[in-house]
C-alpha cells in the first residue's frame, strides 16, 4: 500500500500563519502534523509515501527529507496549487501503483482512526464521524445501505447514514486506476477550479466504497486559527489520554 498526502494548498484561511509556514508543519505535542502521519505509516507497515506539494514546497521538503524511519518519501509538485484540489489529486494519481490511502495534510487525529481505515474489510473505504455539527464548512460522507453514495458539502442524493468526512480515502489499485481516468476526463476542458470529490462521486457510482465510523475517537481538521487552539487544548489531550489508557489496559 502507498500513502498519498495532499499538501499543496496555501491554507489561506490560516493566514497570516501560512504566509510564513505550511500548515502541515504546525506542531502538536512536539511533532508536526506531517511527522505524526509518517510515524503512523511506519507503525502500520506503509513504507511508500508520496507528498504532493506546492505552497512552501522547499520548506516542507527540508523538514521531511526523503526518509523517516523505514518510510521512503517521494515528492510531486503541483505548480498550479492556487487552483482546485482536483489538480493535486490528478498529479498524485501518477503514483497510484498499488492500493492507496489518500489523506489531506491538515488533520490531527487519533492513530486508531488511520488503522481502522487501512485495516478495514472495505478495500475502498472512507471514515465517517456521525457526531458532527452542521456549519456548512464540513465535507460530509453519506451512505445508503452501507455504500457511500456522496462525499461533498451539499448532499443531493438519498441516504440513510451521514457524517463528516476526515479527508481520508482508501482505494484498491483497480479503483484507484479508474479514479485516475475520471480525474483526467473531468479536467479535459481545463476544469481545474473544482475539488477532487466531484470525480470521486462519479467513481462511487461504478465502484463500491464502504465506510468505517470514527466511534468517537478524537480528531480535528486545521482550517482556521481557532482550530489550532482547539487542537492543542482539547483534541491533543484527548488523544494522549486515550493512548495512555490503551497502553495500561490489561490485554
Amino acid at each position: 500500500m502507498r500513502a498519498i498526502i495532499l499538501a499543496a494548498g496555501k491554507g489561506r484561511r490560516l493566514r497570516p500563519i501560512t504566509d510564513e509556514t505550511h500548515k502541515c508543519l504546525l506542531e502538536f505535542g512536539g511533532r508536526t502534523l506531517i511527522q505524526r502521519y509518517l510515524d503512523d505509516f511506519e507503525q502500520l507497515g506503509i513504507h511508500k509515501v508520496t507528498l504532493v506539494l506546492g505552497h512552501k514546497m522547499d520548506m516542507v521538503r527540508d523538514h521531511v527529507g526523503t526518509q523517516r524511519g523505514s518510510v521512503q518519501i517521494d515528492y510531486l509538485e503541483n505548480p498550479l496549487h492556487h487552483r482546485g484540489s482536483i489538480l493535486s489529486m490528478a498529479i498524485a494519481s501518477q503514483h497510484f501503483d498499488d492500493d492507496v490511502v489518500i489523506m489531506d495534510a491538515d488533520v490531527l487525529y487519533h492513530p486508531e482512526l488511520l488503522r481502522c481505515l487501512v485495516q478495514s474489510n472495505n478495500t475502498n473505504c472512507q471514515l465517517m464521524d456521525h457526531s458532527y455539527t452542521e456549519t456548512g464548512e464540513e465535507c460530509k460522507v453519506a451512505a445508503l445501505q452501507g455504500r457511500v453514495v456522496a462525499n461533498n458539502r451539499v448532499i443531493e442524493v438519498p441516504y440513510d447514514e451521514i457524517g463528516e468526512g476526515l479527508g481520508f480515502l482508501r482505494l484498491n489499485q483497480n479503483s484507484a486506476q479508474r479514479y485516475r481516468e475520471l480525474l483526467y476526463d473531468f479536467m479535459k476542458d481545463d476544469n481545474f477550479d473544482c475539488e477532487y470529490e466531484d470525480p470521486l462521486e462519479m467513481l462511487m457510482k461504478e465502484h463500491i466504497v464502504g465506510f468505517e465510523p470514527t466511534g468517537g475517537l478524537p480528531w480535528c481538521e486545521i482550517d482556521f486559527v481557532e482550530d489550532i487552539e482547539h487542537a492543542r487544548n482539547n483534541v491533543l489531550p484527548s488523544i494522549e489520554a486515550r493512548l495512555k489508557d490503551a497502553s495500561i489496559s490489561p490485554s
